[in-house]
């Protein structure tokens, strides 16, 4: 987050292009830690129980910048403050978060708490034999480096539920971002709004959003209820029937907004309502499908979340860039046609999931579920020291 400010604040004093061009690389490698890592922690942090409400929260905040900021930027864009003040403001969010990370952020990852528990321990009985599992480990430099760098390809090529999630994720990740070129080009082009109250309509989208959390927020106790039945042992399957629900409304929002959009006749609420059933299905299918990553990988999450960020920034990346001339090219209303018929045709794939996972998840080496239960013993055995110590 530091240097995620810094190179902003390099990006709103650049005096040339390519200054410009580098910072902004730069502010996306040091911008792009939490989309890596947010979902392992939150897997660390909260149980089956409580891990969808908290990633439906951190994901209505990843949704909503893009959303809302192409109107914030136009609005400064248009004023005196001019475009620098759009990456000054970013840089200021940055530091604050930097700040709240120092002081609020602890370590997560239970191997890790384990060890800093014993040292502890150690120090404040001087019984120097009470240790964690993590340190009998030898860490070498090389093995980790190799490991933390070819997991996540080794898991995107191996394993085809992250492959299949991905390339799905991917498309509906790219698709948020060519929905900011054409929402630009219907309500700027075709409704002839300025760059401010042109980005407005978006929050057609914005409030589908809400709607979409609000929906997790209350169906979680349908799933906890499951899970008690269950015994309390989650089963990743279940997270899937919404996702089916949001893909069909995503690919149908598609639709809805090219064929309502793109000569001007119909009122400009017509397409903006669109946004309804498009940003209900983008949340939803993001929110359930890192649940579901996270359910089925569990201490490999963080790897199977970064080989899944990594497809998914490079597809989101690469979308703008020819989105324009596809819109310009073909009309927005077959544009969407195209994209509404590739979200469609996508849908089958959560389905095959809810019918097929388990046999996927009974076939890979890096999804058991007894390595969690192998984890929690660990746990349970330091806390068991711990209260041994304490009652002597």
């Amino acid at each position: 987050m530091f240097g995620f400010g810094v190179f902003n604040i390099a990006v709103a004093v650049a005096k040339d292009l390519q200054t410009l061009m580098i910072c902004r690389f730069f502010c996306g490698i040091f911008g792009s830690c939490p989309l890596a890592v947010v979902a392992a922690v939150f897997s660390d942090i909260w149980d089956n129980r409580s891990r969808g409400v908290a990633i439906a929260m951190f994901s209505s905040t990843v949704f909503l910048g893009p959303l809302l900021a192409p109107f914030i930027g136009g609005f400064i864009n248009m004023s005196y403050l001019g475009w620098r003040w759009t990456a000054y403001i970013p840089a200021f969010m940055g530091f604050a978060a930097f700040l709240l990370n120092v002081f609020f952020l602890k370590e997560s990852y239970p191997p890790v708490v384990l060890v800093a528990k014993a040292s502890e321990l150690r120090r404040r009985t001087k019984n120097w034999g009470i240790h964690a599992k993590q340190e009998e480990i030898e860490v070498d430099l090389r093995e980790l480096i190799v490991n933390n760098f070819s997991r996540p390809l080794r898991l995107l090529v191996n394993e085809p539920l992250i492959l299949a999630v991905t390339i799905y994720l991917s498309f509906i990740y790219g698709l948020l971002y060519c929905f900011l070129t054409a929402y630009t080009l219907v309500f700027q082009g075709v409704y002839g709004m300025n760059a401010g109250v042109g980005g407005l309509p978006l929050f057609g989208m914005v409030v589908g959003l809400f709607i979409a959390a609000a929906y997790i927020i209350i169906s979680s106790k349908a799933y906890n209820k499951k899970l008690d039945m269950n015994g309390g042992v989650p089963v990743p399957e279940w997270r899937l029937p919404p996702v089916i629900l949001g893909g069909a409304l995503f690919a149908a929002g598609l639709f809805w907004f090219g064929w309502t959009g793109f000569n001007g006749t119909i009122h400009w609420i017509v397409p903006t309502l669109s946004g309804l059933f498009t940003g209900f299905g983008l949340l939803i299918i993001f929110i359930q499908l890192f649940n579901y990553l996270i359910d089925t990988y569990l201490m490999f999450a963080a790897s199977a979340i970064a080989a899944n960020t990594f497809c998914r920034s490079m597809v989101a990346a690469s979308f703008p860039l020819f989105s324009r001339q596809m819109f310009q090219g073909m009309g927005i209303q077959w544009a969407s046609t195209l994209l509404g018929c590739v979200a469609a045709v996508l849908v089958p794939i959560p389905i095959g999931f809810y019918f097929f996972g388990k046999r996927l998840r009974m076939k890979s080496k890096f999804a058991p579920f007894y390595e969690a239960v192998q984890e929690g013993h660990a746990a349970e055995d330091v806390d068991q020291q711990a209260e041994e110590v304490v009652h002597r």
